[in-house]
């Protein structure tokens, strides 16, 4: 299927090869160009600093704030224009802040963290959920040149005391808890908790009562957002111009093994990148809406949902809230309601959504939406022509990771009105230098069928992750080789690309199932069973077998359990979806066994819990949950393999 764009036409000046080979051959000249989508209180001296790889220093000697550029420089030309929208499904809560409201707002913050002593370098920990307080705190630090580092709302007290720990902040920023499904999750006792095991101890802690939960304090520690904020309601405190290399923030990665990775971001390289994303992928304009499902405990939600829009001058929606309640099509009036133009969410919550009423894709009046953008895992080819058909929109996937802070394949709209294909998050993005790589050999493979790891030849792009916060050798022995000289990031991802320069993403390379030594990626597999009909999702690991190696076990959850009344039209089923694997993939590639329940295990940002599926599968310690959202899952798969 063929759409066409219609957004920043006057952007395609040539064909998107020509302005992804200037952005690797001229990479001065191209990322000077696009420096000057943002404000610099001085000019960067030199675009980019190399001399000492894997380190790349962008726009050195250039001064600038991240929070001016989402705040400030609007002030002129949109103060009254919507800025942040924050709603709430969960509190029946909606409220608009204008440019000028919301820079209010952040001087606010910003005062009192000042008067809780916070400087220039210091750091700030945020453990909050999805209210307007958050946003405020997050521009706040970054206005005063402080370094955020947020938490996803609700962690376990134990993975959020390794991150304080590990951070150190002067300043933790927190609130009494938060909703989910109309059921409070108490914050304050966990975090009361993580400061106990935490060999660090901030100073303050400063707390956003919402009267959902219990809230004693702390004496001497703990600090009400709402007294203090009435102290300063006319306060105004100016950005404080860092340089470009100044650190903006630290987000945490969970690693499979070891302590959790802090991802340290730059100020001016970040800014740029946002930037010239949303003008050249997104293409979002100003005075539009933008609309990211994501929480701000996420890379998405610091890209996507605070700084990027608001960048570009556009209104962002920050939604607390489940996409099914109070019905499947609440995204969607959404969109109609605030006349949303570009929208970016997870193919999980798309999976989600495929078991909800249909009729509710074509309720609302999605005129103003150009383009539903697609990260986060994989996504199927199902899937995408499942929501592509319904919205009658373009589907854009794109792939990236924390450590990125933005895409790295996807289809540059704003500049060449290139297809998309299903199933592909489309090709490099400029400034990337793709590599795929043979896994043994590190030799570049030409593409077609053969699968390697997709990798960066150094240095990454503006934006990208720095260094780990406090560890510079852990990032350079966690993701970083030298091949014939050159220094080259991995992503730990399989893929292959087409003749047309488009990748497919087959699951992390340690996903990949060795079967009788024929390597198969879970991707592949799911992508198979996912195309059954009566399958709304499917999970697939690889599991030790004696015989084999390893076999492929399948997950799947059915759209419509009625066709499951007992164990014969179970292995009925299993039987169809075992006809597809042969006929789509080999006989080779067949799961063992394709075992039917009600959800698969996530974490709360929606991704599948894959290793603790293997882990039960093999009888084996799951290891560290804390971001798991339902035991219940895990339960029942436990429950099936060991009845």
């Amino acid at each position: 299927m063929r759409f066409y764009w219609s957004g920043n036409e006057e952007t395609r000046m040539t064909n998107y090869a020509d302005f992804h080979r200037r952005s690797i051959e001229d990479r001065e000249g191209f990322w000077s160009e696009q420096a000057k989508l943002v404000d610099w209180q001085s000019p960067p001296q030199q675009v980019c600093d190399y001399s000492n790889p894997p380190f790349a220093k962008w726009f050195v000697g250039g001064t600038t704030n991240l929070c001016h550029n989402a705040v400030d420089r609007h002030l002129k030309d949109r103060a009254d224009q919507a800025a942040l929208i924050f709603v709430s499904t969960e509190t029946n809560q909606e409220k608009v802040y204008t440019f000028r409201e919301l820079h209010t707002e952040v001087q606010r913050m910003a005062a009192v963290l000042k008067d809780l002593g916070v400087q220039k370098g210091d750091r700030v920990l945020i453990y909050m959920p999805m209210i307007p307080e958050a946003a405020f705190a997050m521009l706040a630090c970054t206005r005063l040149g402080a370094i955020h580092s947020v938490v996803f709302g609700g962690f376990a007290s134990g993975a959020l005391a390794s991150r304080i720990e590990d951070s150190a902040p002067r300043v933790i920023v927190s609130a009494d808890g938060g909703l989910r499904g109309g059921k409070a999750v108490e914050y304050k006792p966990l975090l009361d908790e993580a400061i106990r095991l935490s060999a660090h101890k901030p100073e303050s802690v400063l707390l956003v009562d919402r009267q959902v939960a219990p809230m004693p304090l702390v004496e001497g520690r703990d600090r009400l957002w709402g007294p203090l904020r009435e102290k300063h309601l006319n306060t105004s405190v100016p950005c404080e111009w860092v340089d470009a290399t100044h650190p903006s923030y630290t987000l945490y990665t969970s690693g499979t093994t070891g302590k959790p990775k802090g991802v340290q971001r730059d100020t001016g390289g970040y800014a740029v990148a946002l930037a010239a994303s949303m003008k050249h992928i997104y293409c979002g304009n100003p005075g539009e809406t933008y609309f990211s499902t994501s929480d701000i405990g996420w890379v998405v939600g610091h890209s996507y949902i605070i700084y990027g829009p608001l960048i570009a001058g556009m209104a962002t929606i920050m939604y607390e809230g489940l996409p099914i309640r109070p019905d499947g099509g609440i995204w969607w009036s959404l969109v109609e309601k605030y006349k949303v133009t570009v929208m970016f969410s997870a193919p999980t919550a798309i999976r989600v959504l495929k078991k909800q009423d249909p009729a509710l894709l074509s309720k609302y009046d999605l005129s103003t939406l150009r383009a539903l953008f697609l990260a986060g895992e994989p996504l199927d080819e199902p899937t995408a022509q499942w929501i592509s058909a319904g919205l009658g929109k373009p589907i854009i996937d794109n792939y990236w990771q924390t450590e990125t802070g933005w895409p790295i394949l996807s289809i540059c709209k704003g500049v060449d009105d290139a297809a998309s294909k299903f199933g592909s998050p489309g090709k490099p993005v400029y400034g990337y230098d793709v590599k795929l790589l043979d896994d043994q050999t590190g030799e570049e493979l030409a593409g077609g069928d053969v699968k390697g790891v997709v990798c960066v030849e150094g240095p990454l792009p503006p934006g990208c992750m720095q260094t780990v916060w406090r560890d510079d050798a852990r990032f350079v022995s966690t993701y970083w080789k030298q091949l014939s000289g050159k220094w080259v990031y991995s992503t730990f991802d399989w893929g292959v690309k087409d003749k047309d320069g488009y990748f497919y993403i087959l699951g992390r390379t340690d996903d990949v199932i060795n079967v009788a030594g024929h390597r198969l990626g879970t991707r592949e597999i799911e992508e198979s069973i996912s195309s059954h009909p009566n399958v709304a999702e499917v999970a697939v690991v690889g599991v030790a077998d004696q015989l084999k190696g390893q076999v492929a076990m399948a997950f799947a959850v059915v759209k419509d359990a009625s066709q499951l009344t007992d164990e014969a039209a179970a292995l009925k089923l299993e039987g169809e979806i075992m006809k597809l694997v042969d006929r789509d993939l080999g006989a080779v590639a067949r799961p063992a066994r394709v075992r039917f329940v009600t959800v698969l295990p996530k974490t709360r940002s929606g991704k599948v819990l894959r290793r603790a599926i293997q882990a039960v599968c093999e009888s084996r310690d799951t290891g560290d949950l804390t971001t798991m959202d339902d035991p219940a899952a895990l339960q029942q798969i436990r429950d099936l393999v060991t009845g």
